[in-house]
Parts: structure tokens; sequence; C-alpha cells
């Protein structure tokens, strides 16, 4: 009787991920903010001022009292110009008006702008139509955020958008979450680098290239060591150095049953094991464990295996690890064609992605089916979840999918 689970529901094992990668959850680090796109905040972020700060001017024209309308048009006289940049403590008369641009502080007195293009001036008179409403084309303070705001959430991934907003703020650095280094291994004496001859019975290695894109599209460095060949003593000596040195091993290969298939004794006699194999399709063979102080993710052999278990488990444990809580997007699509599944496991089938004429979000299956058609997979951009048990889903039906790329 093994002392971990074995053959886990896809959502088990999903659990299981989340809960190791919570348990060993990386430290933090300051990192300047041009250093901080598309990292994991590790600390929430209050407002420390005001945006906007002070209230400005939204277009270039003339700043006034909006008491000062009377009827069709009035007539202001111009008291002065306020640009962007210097604020230089102007403040209106009745009857006054200051020419402004953009983003320019709002004189004392003024509480409207009317654009340029609406006005008129002859000399130091300006002419202005009685229609513009108050408040027009007025940025006030504090209308986006006020100080003390809670702007920015711990687990949040930072897009641009989230850099610019600590930007504004008046922020130079953030505490982020710190990114896992990741050791990358294939396995197998029948693997060849490309480039080279390979003899009867070899292939070239596809998987180091395809699971290196996998990470580096994450954000991630990886480090590809040699290819492990199928001798135990060298598996077991890789694996150990590596759990010395790394936060994350990843393998291809060598997690089955098979009589060359060692990483899984490597496991059972130098680490922990938390799971292995998971009923999904493809990837079944997929082993989770820890091997001092890095976390371990066996994937299987085949490429297409490769793909899917790092699509839907993979990454959840990356995102574990530095702690980022908001869940990656969800997305439906139409089926262009029926889908039959008569097994019992999650299946994952390659896809691709396109827009209907009515603007839905349409999915086309690949008719391939075996794990280790790549071509299948490099005409494809997502994949559909089907989920447990026999399926018979029409065309039209609503489908999870889960594209390749997706932040």
């Amino acid at each position: 009787m093994s002392e971990f689970p074995t053959g886990l529901l896809f959502d088990d094992a999903l659990a299981i991920v989340t809960q190791v990668a919570s348990a060993h959850r990386l430290a933090s680090e300051s990192l300047a903010l041009g250093r901080c796109h598309g990292r994991v905040l590790a600390q929430d972020v209050h407002a420390p001022i005001a945006l906007p700060s002070f209230d400005n001017s939204a277009m270039d024209g003339f700043a006034f009292r909006h008491a000062d309308l009377q009827g069709e048009r009035a007539t202001l006289r111009l008291a002065g110009e306020q640009f962007a940049g210097n604020a230089l403590g102007l403040v209106l008369g009745i009857g006054e008006c200051v020419r402004i641009t953009t983003g320019a502080p709002l004189p004392a007195g003024a509480d409207s702008v009317v654009i340029k293009e609406n006005a008129s001036l002859s000399g130091d008179l300006v002419s202005l139509p009685g229609d513009t409403a108050a408040g027009a084309n007025v940025r006030r303070a504090g209308e986006d955020v006020r100080v003390g705001d809670h702007v920015l959430r711990s687990g949040q991934r930072l897009t641009p958008a989230r850099v610019s907003l600590a930007a504004s703020l008046g922020l130079s650095s953030l505490q982020v979450s710190r990114r896992p280094t990741v050791a990358v291994f294939t396995t197998g004496d029948e693997l060849v680098e490309p480039g080279m001859t390979p003899q009867p019975g070899q292939i070239f290695d596809s998987n180091r290239e395809l699971l290196m894109g996998l990470l580096r599209a994450e954000g991630l460095e990886p480090t590809a060591w040699p290819r492990l060949p199928d001798d135990p003593r060298q598996v077991e000596i890789a694996l150990r150095d590596a759990g010395c040195a790394f936060d994350l091993i990843i393998t291809c290969g060598g997690v089955s049953a098979g009589e060359k298939d060692h990483i899984p004794a490597v496991l059972a006699q130098f680490g922990q094991t938390h799971f292995w194999k998971v009923r999904m399709k493809p990837g079944m063979p997929l082993l989770l464990g820890s091997l001092d102080q890095a976390r371990l993710l066996g994937l299987p052999g085949n490429p297409v295996s490769v793909l899917a278990t790092w699509l839907t488990l993979g990454r959840a444990l990356v995102d574990g690890l530095q702690g980022r809580s908001e869940p990656r997007t969800v997305w439906r699509a139409r089926l262009t064609a029926p889908i039959d599944k008569t097994h019992p496991r999650r299946e994952f089938i390659r896809a691709r992605l396109q827009a209907g004429d009515d603007g839905s979000l349409l999915v086309e299956p690949n008719a391939a089916t075996g794990s280790h058609r790549l071509r299948a997979a490099a005409d494809s951009d997502a994949l559909i979840v089907v989920v447990e048990g026999p399926q018979r889903l029409a065309q039209g039906d609503v489908v999870q999918v889960l594209p390749f790329a997706v932040g």
C-alpha cells in the first residue's frame, strides 16, 4: 500500500498542488518599478496621495466661474494663463477667466472649463457659450483615488496598468514574491539533440524546447540540464544536486511504472511523493513530490502530455509558489463540431479559437487524439476541457477552454 495518493481525480490533484505550493510559498523582495512587470505583488498597497492630487483641467481651454455665465454667451476678461507643470497661485475675480491647458491646476475661484474650440478670443476678452455645464471639463482631486484607498492587493499579478498606477502614486518600488528558480530535465536514452544524427530507434528531444518556452512565457528563467540517461544512479545524482539548488524541478518522462522509469524511486528513497498519477487525458502518469528544498513536478514523456499537464497543473504550482491569489481568467466558447468522449477521465483536447460573425467565441476541436502528435498542438492555441465521465457534446454547446497563452 502506497503512503501517497495515486490515480487522483483532477480536482483532487489540483487541490494538493495548491496546498503544497502554499506551504512552500517563496519569500518576497523589494524591486524597482521597472522590474515589477509580470510579478506577483506580496504586500497590499494603500494610496499615499489622492489621484488627481489637485483639481485640474481635462481639456485645453479657459477656466472660469460658472456663476459668471449670463444668457446665450458670456464675455469675460482674460486674467492670465495657467499651463501644466507649474502652479502660479492665480485667483479668479468676478467676470474673469484664465487660459488653461490639459492637466494644469485649476485657479482658485474657477469651477468649470470651456474647451478652446467653443470659445472666441478678441484682445483680452473671451466669449463663452452660456449653456456650458457647471463643472465641465474639470478633474476633481481624489475623484479616481482617495488617500488611503486600497488600490493594489497582495497576490495580484502586476500588469502594466497596475505598475503604472503605482508610479502615479509616487511609489518607486514594490514588494513582490520572488520568482522560483527552475531546473528542467528531459529523460531517456532515445533522445538526441536537434541537429545531431539520430541512431535507429532514437528521436529528437522536442520536450526541452516546449517546456523552456512555456516557462519563459510565465516570466521565469529556467535552467536546462543535460538529458538524463536511463541510468538510476545518474538520475539520482542529478536530481539530488538540483534539489539542493533550485526551488522547482520539472522532468519530462521517466515517471511511469516501466523498468526505465527511475524518478518515482528517487523520490521514494530521498524525498517525498505528494501524489502519483492523475485521471486525466493526456498526462495520467503525473508526479508531484519534494526533494530537499525543491518541489518536483514529474511530467509524462509525450509532448502533448507535457503541454496539457503544464497548462493545467504546472502553472497552478508556480502561481501558488509565488502566492498568486488572483485566479486566471476562465474562458468559454461554443463548439464548432461535436465531441463524443467515452472514457471516465477528464480530457483536454487540442483546439483552435476563432471569433464568430456574431461576436461569440468559437472553438474548433482538433481531430488528432494521440499524445505524441505534436503537430496538432502546433496547429492549436487552446485546450478544450471535457469533464469526467462519458460526455456527448453537440455543435454549439458551450465548453470551458484553456488558452495556451493567458495571464
